[in-house]
């Protein structure tokens, strides 16, 4: 690294790793808990690497606009300290430095096509575990040139930890890259007093992710994050260009009080007994009048075979009036409802329980019937989702963001039902 790049740019007091980050020349990798100064030792890195580099090219990702931006700004202020650096005034997206170095920031989206293009020296991700594991695939090869013909093309991961399994989770087994573990309570400029507080009001798991920096799938989560993962197979999907010949439409719906909780949409495609979880929609602050006006405008556009939905409490109302827009055949109410089954010939009366919805989703993704559109609200969901056993050895299944799986469970039991030979009654 040439002497340009060791010269602070601030007087900040860098902890040993992260003397060791400003250092290393090659791939980095960072999982840290909160606040340990991580975007801090980064901007520094990528300003100390702009200047130090004439005519090179950094590229600053997240999964969002806003995430890409926080960081950005950091870097974009600790150019402002330096007289003459500019070549031309910032924009809200692109620094150029008088030195021919460009610094972009940009949002990765959900397949990385709008940064697609680009040929980089370094890719610097924040917030790396968030980031849709398709993007990696778009935005590596931008590297490929860097490598063979400057000796740059280095990926720099920072992220706090969001489960096992995936692109930055496997950085840290990867011999190209340095990783670096920094807990928060290694970080002295973190009182300890407000760690404890925190340790209180957070469960286990949770504060070993976000301040201990741990790799975490709760030993309770129903639903590993390796297996949400691999079952996110896709990113984009049109009915019109991906739909495919014979299948019908199901749709989940998951209800929520005036003002509460979200209202959640999950439609799925059923095609030959496989299943494809193809749109996710969410709706805050609407009444229940709306819900069901909703509803009937997005069965016009994809005349669904089935919907299902809550069945008791607050779904009970919503459930009579789609029975009655739609009709009784086609909107089903679960969860702990009673339906008439025909089992040998013979009807019976069964109940389908909450245990029974999830544990159905549970066996497609594990056995591969069901495909899900990669989408980071529903990987959250899908890992908020916990289960226990309570005193009288049942299950219990609850989930801080649920409100998208509830949906998806619901649209997935579209193909129990059609071998129950389901009717409401």
């Amino acid at each position: 690294m040439s002497e340009s790049t060791k010269r602070p740019i601030n007087q900040f007091k860098w902890d040993k790793w992260q003397r060791e980050v400003l250092d290393h020349m090659g791939n980095i990798s960072i999982r840290s808990g909160r606040q340990v100064g991580k975007s801090e030792v980064i901007s520094e890195k990528a300003v100390r690497l702009a200047m130090g580099y004439p005519g090179t090219v950094t590229m600053i990702i997240a999964a969002s606009q806003r995430q890409s931006s926080l960081l950005f700004e950091k870097v974009r202020a600790k150019c402002d300290l330096i007289p003459g650096i500019y070549q031309e005034k910032p924009t809200l997206t692109r620094i150029m430095l008088s030195n021919g170095s460009r610094i972009y920031s940009l949002p990765a989206g959900r397949s990385g096509y709008f940064i697609r293009g680009f040929t980089l020296d370094w890719l610097i991700a924040d917030e790396a575990a968030f980031i849709p594991e398709t993007v990696w695939t778009a935005v590596t090869p931008m590297l490929a040139v860097s490598r063979k013909l400057r000796g740059f093309g280095f990926t720099i991961l920072i992220s706090t930890p969001f489960g096992k399994g995936g692109y930055y989770y496997n950085s840290f087994y990867d011999d190209d890259f340095k990783s670096f573990h920094v807990s928060s309570e290694d970080c002295n400029r973190i009182p300890m007093s407000f760690l404890r507080k925190e340790k209180l009001r957070m469960s286990k798991t949770e504060y070993a992710q976000e301040y201990l920096g741990e790799f975490i799938d709760d030993y309770s989560q129903l639903f590993p994050t390796k297996l949400i993962k691999e079952s996110m197979t896709f990113i984009d999907w049109n009915k019109a260009d991906d739909g495919l010949p014979g299948s019908h439409y199901y749709l989940g719906l998951d209800l929520a009080r005036y003002g509460g909780d979200e209202v959640a949409f999950v439609i799925v495609e059923e095609n030959k007994n496989n299943l494809k979880a193809v749109k996710c929609i969410t709706r805050e602050r609407v009444s229940s009048t709306h819900t069901v006006g909703e509803t009937g405008v997005i069965d016009e556009l994809w005349k669904f075979r089935r919907i299902f939905t809550d069945s008791g409490g607050l779904g009970g109302p919503v459930l009579d009036q789609l029975q009655d827009k739609l009709g009784t055949r086609r909107v089903v109410g679960l969860d702990n409802s009673s339906k008439g089954i025909i089992i040998k010939g013979e009807e019976k009366r069964v109940k389908i329980l909450k245990e029974d919805l999830y544990s159905n989703l549970l066996m497609l993704m594990e056995t591969k019937k069901i495909q899900l559109i990669s989408d980071l609200s529903l990987l959250r969901s899908l890992k908020s989702i916990t289960y226990e056993y309570t005193a009288d050895k049942r299950l219990k299944i609850t989930g801080s963001y649920s409100h998208l799986t509830e949906a998806l469970v619901r649209a997935a039991w579209c193909l129990r039902e059609k071998g129950l030979n389901l009717y409401v009654f």
